[in-house]
């Protein structure tokens, strides 16, 4: 892997692509695409790693209840914002 000076638009077109790289949702030749730039670039290859690492976090977290005071204090906030908005 180098940090020489490269294409970052290309670091940029991968970086669109990463969420539907991890979630196995693009065909084969771009998942080689993808993989081939990280192995040759440092933040990209970072980035894809971070990515993956809060996905797997992600999916691990345990659903839990709103608290019911929280739930009522934002439902109160929604209802005053819409008050203060008009529509134009």
């Amino acid at each position: 892997m180098t940090s020489d000076d490269h294409d970052h638009q290309h670091c940029l077109e991968m970086f669109e692509k990463l969420s539907e790289y991890i979630d196995g949702e693009l065909d084969h030749a771009t998942c080689e695409e993808i993989e081939k730039h990280a192995k040759e670039c440092v933040a990209c290859f970072s980035c894809m790693e971070t990515l993956k690492k809060t996905v797997a976090l992600c999916k691990n977290v345990k659903e839990q209840p709103i608290p019911q005071n929280f739930s009522k204090k934002l439902q109160e906030l929604i209802k005053n914002l819409s008050k203060t908005t008009t529509p134009r």
